[in-house]
């Protein structure tokens, strides 16, 4: 890198963003940290400055408020420059009979989930424009391969992601702006643990990571590896793609 970049990682709190957070900050991104909790954000980032890297963080973002991401990203500005690479890892996962799905849960689990990575993808455009250098990774779901019983809210929502990389990608790729999208497949987050505890994932996690081709469930770091590729100059030539990181569960 021949100079130092900004990263924005929504949802960078908790598991798999807080993982992206501190790959990138390792890589040498000055990275800012966006979540809905500001405290878990600050954690991170005070965590990443012990380190000797370079992290901010702002609370009470949440992704689905047009006005909050572009408040938020103008502090980011102000305080670490243009953002060149944006990771939207934010998400709102959720496990209802598809009958019982009202309206305001179907429109909220959009909100975060699709809406969010519109807003905030808008809102960091112009910086990646005018250095005609970006990277945008949106975390979407392996859900999307085969759908998922209970989750119809959720599942179409990460679907569309994927459909909006693909367009991203078609249109900002000669501005030098690479979209890609990474579905994480059963990774052992406290997300994940707490779909356990509710008795949602049709058995524990130890005996799902024993039906995984490589047998063990993922880890957030899994996730920040193939992220941290492709926001390097390195896939410069990778955009539009899905980046299946799921130990073999979806191929």
């Amino acid at each position: 890198m021949s100079q130092r970049r900004t990263a924005v990682v929504t949802g960078g709190g908790s598991g798999i963003g807080r993982a992206i957070a501190h790959r990138l900050a390792s890589d040498g991104f000055a990275v800012a940290i966006l979540d809905l909790n500001g405290e878990a954000a600050e954690r991170v980032a005070d965590e990443i400055r012990q380190k000797g890297d370079e992290a901010v963080a702002f609370g009470d973002v949440d992704v689905s408020d047009r006005a909050k991401v572009n408040a938020a990203v103008d502090k980011v500005r102000s305080s670490l420059g243009p953002v060149l690479v944006l990771v939207n890892n934010a998400g709102l996962t959720a496990s209802d009979p598809f009958m019982k799905i009202g309206d305001d849960l179907w429109d909220r689990v959009v909100a975060v989930n699709l809406n969010g990575t519109f807003y905030c993808t808008q809102a960091v455009l112009p910086d990646m424009i005018e250095a005609k250098w970006g990277r945008i990774v949106n975390i979407s779901s392996s859900s999307t391969h085969s759908g998922q019983p209970y989750m119809t809210h959720y599942v179409a929502a990460k679907s569309a992601v994927v459909g909006l990389t693909k367009s991203l990608a078609l249109e900002f790729g000669p501005k030098g702006i690479t979209v890609n999208t990474i579905p994480p497949g059963f990774v052992d987050t406290p997300m994940l643990r707490g779909s356990e505890e509710k008795g949602l994932l049709g058995g524990s996690v130890d005996e799902h990571a024993k039906r995984t081709p490589v047998r063990r469930a993922g880890r957030p770091e899994d996730i920040a590896a193939a992220c941290a590729f492709l926001v390097s100059d390195e896939a410069g030539y990778i955009t539009g793609q899905i980046i299946g990181v799921n130990g073999g569960r979806n191929t």
